[in-house]
């Protein structure tokens, strides 16, 4: 599971390459590390058809099930307690840091989501997946080359989410999104064999992916990076900074 990436070229760069019209946020700097529930930038289809930049949330709903789990271990916590619990109420508030891969398509809970107007593009120039070959669970980097040129993930985004991230923070409302994951190649499977993110690294294939085209016509580019396209280019570190632009 990839829960850290980093996007360390400017976001005019992404935004030109992926050919956004508009950036409502076009002072970010770069982001060396970015994890579950930071805002980044994600590239969308505007109402008019052009394409803009925006940031959003890292972790797209998570099940309903998954919730009405997690809510009902706390109320069997409460009430071995002795406390009175209204299960609607704690359904609710409860918290939902949010899902920030997407795998099985299949489900009907990404069915929503998977159609021409919540597909994005999601820029990165490396991403991390722990070591669980090895045990150490140490991150290890992937890019394109040393460089780390700009690519994007197959992302999927929902608008004005409304659900507790934190329970500090109480109900907040907020854009999401989340990018879709697949088999593990070569490189990333000597590290991680369970997936990788699929990155789409060609023109033809970003712009099939924010098409009017349905689902069926673009769920091929769900699939791994063919092996020796990635490299290895940093472990163990929580950010990778390296290369500032």
């Amino acid at each position: 599971m990839c829960n850290l990436y980093s996007m360390m070229k400017s976001r005019s760069e992404a935004a030109a390459l992926g050919r956004a019209l508009s950036d409502r946020n076009n002072n970010q700097p770069p982001m060396p590390g970015v994890y579950p529930n930071y805002a980044a930038p994600i590239i969308l289809r505007h109402a008019e058809g052009q394409r803009q930049m925006r940031d959003a949330a890292w972790g797209m709903p998570s099940s309903r099930k998954a919730l009405l789990d997690a809510a009902t271990k706390r109320a069997d916590k409460l009430r071995a307690k002795g406390k009175e619990v209204d299960f609607a109420e704690l359904l609710r508030m409860e918290p939902d840091k949010g899902t920030t891969n997407v795998r099985n398509t299949a489900s009907p809970h990404w069915k929503p989501w998977l159609g021409p107007g919540h597909r994005c593009l999601v820029p990165f120039t490396s991403f991390s997946e722990p070591d669980q070959v090895g045990g150490t669970l140490q991150p290890i980097w992937f890019a394109l080359g040393e460089e780390r040129p700009l690519a994007f993930f197959a992302g999927i985004w929902k608008p004005e989410h409304t659900c507790v991230r934190k329970i500090k923070d109480g109900e907040v409302t907020c854009d999401v999104y989340g990018f879709l994951t697949t088999d593990a190649n070569a490189e990333v499977g000597a590290y991680h064999r369970k997936a990788m993110p699929v990155i789409l690294t060609e023109p033809a294939e970003w712009d099939l992916w924010m098409s009017d085209a349905p689902w069926t016509d673009v769920a091929h580019l769900q699939r791994p990076l063919p092996d020796n396209t990635l490299t290895l280019v940093a472990r163990g570190l929580r950010q990778d900074g390296l290369v500032a632009g």
